[in-house]
């Protein structure tokens, strides 16, 4: 493969809020309400996601960056968790071993589990679900579902009346 084809993947940087907070990256996805924390490994990675920097030079680069060899799977690990993310522009053609997990790297090459690159998202609830919505016990408003938290199988009823369990 030259040079030139190698597959060189391009984060995404539009209606994404960045906060690095106690060696992680947490990145909050406007479009999709969704917030994701990455570990170092792969907040590394996605730094790298330039749109120029090919994954054997992504794999150098953090190598160097984390003082210890680094295989090209785990780079590639940490590209797959992004696309999955939707943190990436576009899906990034190339090499793909979706059967290798964490903790088949772990097992194969022996790699601490802290060197490997982890995504954890979570939905986000939208301004007017959170400022709208009532729990169990909380004092509520109307008839039936009144303001109670909608799929909690909850209605507004009662002396005070509260939200309860139906």
């Amino acid at each position: 493969m030259r040079k030139s084809d190698r597959p060189a993947p391009k984060a995404r940087s539009e209606r994404l809020v960045v906060k690095e907070l106690a060696g992680e990256t947490l990145v909050y996805d406007e479009n999709n309400h969704k917030a994701h924390c990455l570990n170092p490994t792969a907040a590394l990675v996605w730094k790298f996601c330039d749109g120029h920097t090919s994954v054997p030079k992504m794999t150098q680069l953090l190598a160097e960056e984390m003082k210890a060899p680094i295989p090209e799977h785990l780079v590639w690990l940490a590209i797959t968790q992004l696309e999955e993310s939707q943190l990436l522009k576009a899906p990034v053609p190339g090499f793909r071993n979706p059967q290798t997990s964490r903790r088949e790297l772990i097992r194969r090459l022996g790699i601490a589990a802290v060197a490997l690159p982890l995504i954890t998202s979570i939905q986000a609830p939208v301004a007017a679900q959170a400022g709208t919505c009532r729990t169990v016990g909380q004092p509520c408003t109307g008839a039936g579902l009144g303001n109670c938290c909608p799929g909690q199988g909850l209605a507004c009823q009662g002396v005070g009346p509260t939200c309860q369990v139906t």
